[in-house]
């Protein structure tokens, strides 16, 4: 069981970025990228896999993601794996942000909250993403959990799968397309919060400028696709503008292909961390 932080999570966040670079890892241990490392596709080479990227970079990224799904194919066995990299990576002074985009209503909403953002649970993360898009106030037990706790919640803003424009580019009464209307609630949630609220978005490095303020979020940005997926340091600047320094940029493969060594994984994250510090501060 853990305790609570003592510092709010905006607060961890960036320290942690200020101390160690712009740079959330990903941990997202696929099939492809198992086969890449030589490692069988089983809970030994899960294993493997996981602990060797938390051996890397835990001591020395910003941020660690692990992709909850990768980790849930394998059963309970695989859960027990993700335990123990949250476990690690945590005290190896990464903020862990779990990425499993939970969303729902009620008090599946409030489960959600107590297996990821109370201290009390094994899976305890500094963050949880969310998906909003059951309304932005159907998470409302989330958000209190993770204040209470001193941890965060990123809500899917802008993300880059062609997809998600149908929804999140979609015009409300308001006005404003729904995108705009997540990020304006969540703004209204962090506000007076300093140095970051505790609710964060997540927006993808590859979309469109935003037609409206992210600015105004008070909060952090994830930003996934850095790297294998096209998004460069430049696009955050493009997107971000002056509030890059808000911005968590996200890269999984990138840095994951520098493995299977603990060497070739910090010189790739290294590298990463170089470019966007050139770019971004």
């Amino acid at each position: 069981m853990a305790a609570r932080p003592e510092k709010t999570f905006g607060a961890r966040l960036r320290t942690a970025l200020d101390e160690r670079g712009p740079l959330c890892a990903g941990i997202d241990p696929h099939a492809a990228l198992l086969a890449q490392w030589d490692l069988d596709d089983d809970v030994a080479g899960l294993e493997r896999f996981a602990y060797t990227v938390v051996e890397a970079l835990a001591d020395r990224v910003a941020a660690l993601k692990p992709q909850s799904a990768f980790f849930e194919r394998y059963g309970s066995r695989g859960i027990a794996v993700l335990e123990r990299v949250v476990d690690d990576a945590r005290s190896a002074g990464a903020v862990v942000i779990m990425d499993a985009k939970r969303g729902d209503i009620g008090s599946t909403v409030a489960a959600y909250a107590d297996a990821y953002v109370a201290p009390s649970s094994p899976l305890f993360s500094d963050a949880l993403t969310a998906s909003p898009y059951l309304g932005f106030g159907s998470l409302e037990p989330l958000y209190a959990m993770a204040e209470k706790n001193h941890a965060g919640v990123f809500v899917l803003g802008l993300t880059s799968n062609p997809e998600g424009s149908q929804v999140q580019g979609a015009i409300g009464a308001s006005g404003r397309c729904v995108a705009e209307e997540i990020v304006t609630a969540a703004a209204a949630r962090n506000a007076g919060a300093s140095p970051m609220g505790a609710i964060g978005a997540v927006v993808g490095g590859t979309v469109e400028t935003p037609g409206f303020d992210l600015a105004q979020l008070n909060g952090a940005f994830l930003v996934p696709g850095i790297g294998a997926q096209g998004a460069t340091a430049a696009d955050v600047k493009r997107i971000f503008g002056a509030g890059t320094r808000n911005v968590v940029p996200s890269s999984s493969r990138e840095i994951l292909r520098g493995g299977p060594s603990v060497a070739g994984l910090r010189d790739a994250a290294a590298r990463t961390v170089e470019e966007l510090r050139g770019i971004l501060d």
